[in-house]
């Protein structure tokens, strides 16, 4: 039976196998509402152009599977190529509970390659299969419906001298004719097919044409009611309905999903495991379970992101970057006032620590001062208004306010009892010109202008200054520092500047470098002790 098999991955010799097969009928009532994760990213996820790894990553990918809990892990096509091969070999032998599957067309020697490469494998598959559409029978193979069959079935046949989990895929059954489908399911279920693959090949199907195809299978082939082969399902996602399509199926039936991390795969991509495992996990009452670790969702993903070099688009579902991230002022505020105002799931169990407020010119003040609060810093009243308009300011000049930013705004209100304050400064600079600075400094009550040129903007802009502030100072350290990653940082300047004999530091931070070392040099000038 099929359910023994994954069931023997508990079993700690051969000889629990006799009182496994006494308990089928108790074992198949229990594992009925049991989804198998089939995982394909080292095989059909592999195929994206530039996504290819070599057999050390994966491994390494391969082992992170096994700690995320699928179910069986599709190793590669091991007749296609010498690597392909070598790395079926090698996950066999680094893996230790999942099923190891390896990949044939319906040809012998296709068959016989798989097999010499699972030898490791402790629980093993071979995959194997035809296309079946009218399509590819006709344009493809050169044949006809019936020879078809013969070939599904001699191929079953043959896999089943290798290994006793034998899985068939009907290549393009998307757009396969339901009641052929069925006359070759149920040939191949004869012939020994413990899993029967339903491929929704060119994305093609919609989920409830995809799901009565499942239901059609079910209640047209014994062997799934009798518990003797499951139905899986394989869908890409050309349309956008590869995960939704893969739902449809389960709920008609089908209890194995072959899926992907980040749902990386063929053209637009196949099924994301991470979004068919947790639409199961926050719907409990559909009574559908997996093996899943979600907590090792994002962790996977982050990882096959990157040894893939294949970025994941910012509003993927589950595990972009913008997954739990608020903006808008409006849904930041019922966010903190209770998470599931805005949120189905915690993003702790999809291995993010939290959800993010991301500070932007949409933000509200409680946002802004929950992320102050966070960082140890508490305002409110009059003093959080002031704060905000400054934010405002800020926040219209870079797209994103990060956390260093806030607390240099919550810093700076220090500037308002300063004696020496910046009231302007214009810059021209380029290249084949010397660069001239303008600056308004107000000293107490009364403001002073000045020019002058320089070595580049900031010399120049420090010339202007000192013309101004008539003291033999000395800068001694200039330190610049990015707080993020883009055009539109925030730039920190960190200063010594020498008066005295003594040694005063200096801070600014400001989108425009420039303005940022010039508000480091008046931040010191502040300090200097007359």
């Amino acid at each position: 039976m099929y359910f023994l098999l994954f069931c023997m991955d508990s079993v700690a010799d051969n000889d629990n196998f006799s009182y496994l097969c006494a308990q089928n009928a108790i074992i198949k009532d229990i594992m009925s509402d049991r989804l198998f994760i089939f995982d394909t990213t080292l095989r059909d996820g592999e195929q994206v152009p530039g996504c290819q790894l070599n057999t050390v990553e994966k491994i390494q990918v391969a082992r992170q599977l096994e700690a995320l809990g699928v179910d069986v892990i599709e190793a590669g096509f091991p007749v296609s190529s010498p690597g392909d091969f070598n790395s079926v070999v090698e996950i066999s032998k680094a893996v230790t509970w999942p099923t190891i599957c390896a990949l044939t067309r319906a040809v012998e020697k296709d068959i016989d390659a798989a097999a010499e490469a699972l030898q490791y494998a402790k629980h093993k598959r071979i995959h194997t299969g035809i296309g079946t559409s009218e399509s590819h029978i006709r344009y493809k193979f050169n044949s006809n419906p019936e020879e078809i069959i013969e070939r599904a079935v001699a191929a079953v046949k043959y896999a089943k001298r290798y290994v006793e989990d034998v899985e068939f895929y009907a290549e393009d059954a998307g757009r396969t004719d339901n009641e052929y489908l069925a006359r070759v399911i149920d040939a191949v279920t004869k012939a020994g097919a413990t899993v029967c693959n339903i491929p929704d090949t060119t994305g093609f199907r919609t989920p409830y044409e995809y799901g009565e195809k499942i239901k059609y299978l079910y209640e047209h082939v014994d062997a799934f009611a009798a518990g003797t082969s499951i139905l899986s399902t394989h869908c890409h996602n050309d349309l956008g309905m590869a995960t939704a399509n893969t739902v449809a199926g389960v709920l008609n039936g089908a209890r194995q999903v072959e899926v992907t991390i980040n749902g990386i795969g063929e053209r637009a991509g196949n099924t994301s495991l991470e979004e068919v495992a947790m639409i199961f996990r926050t719907h409990p009452d559909l009574g559908i379970e997996t093996n899943i670790n979600t907590h090792k969702i994002y962790p996977t993903s982050r990882m096959v992101s990157s040894l893939m070099n294949m970025p994941v688009q910012p509003n993927k579902a589950i595990v972009g970057r913008n997954a739990f991230a608020h903006s808008s002022g409006i849904h930041q505020d019922g966010v903190l006032k209770n998470a599931s105002t805005y949120e189905i799931m915690d993003p702790k169990e999809v291995g993010i620590e939290e959800a993010s407020i991301v500070l932007t010119a949409r933000s509200g003040r409680a946002a802004l001062r929950h992320r102050l609060h966070i960082n140890g810093v508490d305002v409110d009243g009059d003093k959080l208004d002031a704060l905000y308009k400054e934010f405002l300011l800020l926040a219209d000049k870079k797209k994103e306010v990060t956390d260093d930013d806030i607390l240099i705004l919550a810093g700076a209100e220090r500037s308002a009892s300063q004696n020496v304050k910046l009231d302007y400064l214009q810059v021209t600079a380029g290249k084949g010109t010397r660069s001239v600075a303008s600056i308004g400094l107000i000293i107490g009550n009364e403001k002073f202008e000045a020019a002058a040129s320089g070595n580049g903007p900031v010399d120049a802009s420090l010339k202007a200054l000192k013309t101004i502030i008539r003291r033999d100072m000395t800068l001694k350290d200039f330190t610049i520092q990015a707080i993020s990653k883009g055009s539109d940082d925030m730039a920190k300047v960190h200063q010594s500047v020498e008066f005295d004999k003594h040694i005063y530091y200096g801070f600014g931070a400001n989108t425009d470098i420039v303005t940022a070392a010039v508000e480091a040099y008046i931040d010191a000038i502040n300090k200097f002790k007359s």
